[in-house]
């Protein structure tokens, strides 16, 4: 069959027919970042750690040839933005039946044309990646595709085989380094272009397979897999730079290029994941992946070489995403040695992260919960229930511990550091916190069980409930009003540190709340001063006692961070959130300003070498933390994702705008 020619004008010759058409792979192409070397490693994690896996999602198929190694065993996903791969995509994993005789003699006669007709390609890319003559069959071959397509003389699948057969012929010979940013400029030019034959494996069937061509993002949203496999654009060099004349010629609209390399405009293809912004694309995309297995491959580069070859995601982001997702193990590949259950990560290696969906991490669960003292202060947004996760990543050689915003001080009081300082701005807490860690527990027991009395309060600890005609469940809210009413007027007109205690016993929650005029104003609760809150004072003060805690009423920019650099010494904090519409940050308690000021504080401890660790929300009821991402992403300082139960993880929430993500950020 012969070439159906559309421009009469054209000069064409139709060589004779050559020796048998060699066929080409989908590993044939040069790209960056391919996985074809790692396939065995690959597949050993997958079969060693995953169970009954019948499909698989691609999400960043870039050439396809992981998905492709699936394609025998399981049903296959591929997706990728660039029409380069979805063409390759539609050779390799698409059903649709072809006439292969019929392109075999396509094929030939493409090998065999011969035209020096000038066309849009030869016109804007002689002697760049191809001579002009090859460039002039390229436009001649491009065309012709899409004229024996639209006159039906080729379905679909073929016509994008033929259009992946120009595509790896160009990148066989092209006169690059293996991608298009740039051309060699005393490159071979003369060898010939040669159009081959795909290898389609009659043992692959690809009758349930899908090909996307979206945002992985969204795409995520829409379909399911047994395993999900993600490799993306870790660094900033965006794919459709690398690959733009391949693209130009898969799409072949022929738009105006610009510049030395002869670029058309890819705003429209340009990646997040090249950004800074890639640690949000990414947290986003895991939380919305439904599968039963998450494999992820990342090659960390360290800072050698190239800037733009370094990660946007550090491999200890990903770590901490995928753990709010299930567990999370870490297979490395080194030197040809497959090893398995790393937890060292180092730089250089070639790793796969595998989650294993809904199953619980265990990685802080050997930090027992029970082992730590919890304060009698409650605050909201107390850390107790998170400390087991919050110890885990702090560092093991600190000497002095600093709990700055240290509220009830539930992190302090359970460090086990040389010196512990807990900071806070709050007077009326430090003084009290100073109060207990100077008395004894039961000297001031006897003195709260007279003023009880003195108040008429109720002492269930001493009577049960019975005696003041109710129950657990209903509380001793009602007995109290009146004589709680009677004790928070006397505080706030001569405060004192055992008034004070008493309130936080019998106030809603044992929290603690000011109005903007300095009065302490919560209601009363529906508990008193109980067994439990007794056991919680005793254990608390005991801890106060055995450790070298200190107690400074101090704001944090008056906190002389040359003296703390002085020594090993390490900071959490744990401020208001911006974002939060908690007690202690109505009427403005914690502005914007504040804000700034707390990150270019913590820039100043980073620069003296400090080590920090930052708690805060990154979005909170539909809102976006903004400054303090761009802040993390600017400075490289690390987000670790912070899940208090599994059960109640974001990914679970069907109205996201009640989705608050609580993170730890830290500079080491």
């Amino acid at each position: 069959m012969l070439i159906k020619c559309y421009n009469k004008m054209r000069t064409m010759h139709i060589l004779e027919m050559g020796d048998d058409m060699k066929e080409f792979n989908i590993n044939n192409r040069r790209y960056l970042g391919s996985k074809y070397k790692l396939i065995d490693f690959i597949h050993k994690v997958v079969d060693n750690n995953c169970e009954d896996i019948s499909s698989v999602l691609d999400l960043f198929a870039g050439t396809g040839i992981v998905g492709y190694s699936f394609n025998q065993g399981c049903d296959v996903i591929v997706n990728d933005t660039l029409t380069t791969n979805e063409v390759a995509y539609y050779t390799f994993f698409d059903n649709e039946e072809v006439d292969k005789d019929k392109l075999m003699n396509l094929l030939d006669n493409y090998n065999h044309l011969s035209t020096y007709e000038d066309n849009y390609y030869s016109t804007n890319f002689a002697d760049t990646y191809l001579s002009k003559e090859n460039m002039s069959k390229v436009g001649y071959i491009r065309d012709n595709i899409d004229n024996l397509y639209n006159d039906h003389m080729i379905n679909f699948r073929e016509k994008n085989i033929l259009i992946c057969s120009l595509i790896y012929a160009i990148d066989r010979i092209a006169n690059t380094v293996g991608h298009y940013d740039a051309y060699r400029k005393n490159g071979d030019l003369h060898q010939q272009l040669i159009l081959s034959f795909p290898n389609l494996d009659e043992d692959i069937y690809n009758n349930n397979n899908q090909i996307y061509k979206m945002d992985a993002n969204e795409l995520v949203k829409t379909v399911t897999a047994d395993l999900v496999y993600i490799d993306p654009p870790y660094n900033s060099r965006q794919f459709c730079d690398a690959y733009h004349f391949l693209e130009n010629v898969a799409l072949n609209t022929k738009p105006e290029v610009k510049g030395v390399a002869r670029k058309m405009d890819r705003k429209n293809l340009k990646s997040v994941y090249c950004s800074s912004k890639a640690p949000l694309a990414y947290e986003e995309l895991i939380e919305n992946i439904n599968a039963k297995y998450i494999l992820v491959s990342y090659i960390n580069m360290g800072k050698q070489g190239d800037p733009r070859s370094n990660a946007k995601i550090s491999d200890k982001q990903i770590l901490e995403i995928l753990k709010t997702k299930g567990e999370v193990k870490i297979f490395e590949e080194e030197y040809g040695a497959y090893t398995t259950g790393k937890t060292n990560l180092d730089n250089h290696k070639e790793r796969l992260f595998l989650c294993t969906v809904g199953k619980k991490d265990e990685s802080f669960n050997n930090i027992n919960i029970d082992e730590f003292i919890k304060s009698p202060l409650n605050f909201t947004g107390g850390k107790y229930k998170i400390l087991p996760q919050l110890v885990s990543k702090f560092p093991n050689d600190t000497e002095v511990f600093y709990d700055v915003f240290c509220g009830g001080a539930n992190v302090g009081i359970n460090m086990s550091s040389d010196t512990i300082i807990c900071v806070d701005s709050d007077q009326h807490v430090i003084s009290l916190l100073e109060y207990l860690k100077q008395s004894n527990y039961y000297d001031l027991i006897k003195h709260l069980d007279k003023l009880i009395e003195q108040y008429g309060l109720s002492n269930t600890y001493k009577n049960g409930y019975a005696y003041y005609n109710c129950d657990s469940s209903h509380g001793v809210g009602k007995y109290n009003k009146d004589a709680y009413t009677k004790l928070k007027n006397d505080y706030n007109q001569l405060p004192s540190d055992d008034l004070f205690l008493l309130l936080i016993m019998y106030g809603f929650n044992n929290q603690i709340r000011f109005n903007n005029k300095g009065a302490f104003n919560l209601p009363v609760g529906k508990r008193d001063f109980n067994a439990s809150l007794r056991k919680n004072l005793e254990a608390f003060m005991d801890k106060m006692h055995a450790h070298n805690i200190n107690f400074v009423c101090q704001n944090f920019r008056d906190m002389n961070i040359e003296e703390i650099s002085q020594h090993q010494s390490f900071l959490y904090l744990d401020p208001p959130y911006y974002l939060g519409d908690a007690a202690y940050n109505e009427n403005g308690g914690w502005t914007l300003q504040d804000e700034k000021d707390l990150l270019e504080f913590l820039n100043q401890c980073d620069s003296l070498g400090i080590k920090f660790a930052l708690s805060n929300v990154i979005e909170h009821k539909g809102q976006t933390h903004e400054l303090l991402i761009n802040w993390c992403l600017d400075i490289s300082y690390n987000i670790n994702y912070i899940s208090k139960t599994y059960s109640n993880a974001s990914y679970h929430i069907k109205d996201k705008t009640a989705i608050t993500k609580e993170v730890l950020i830290t500079n080491y």
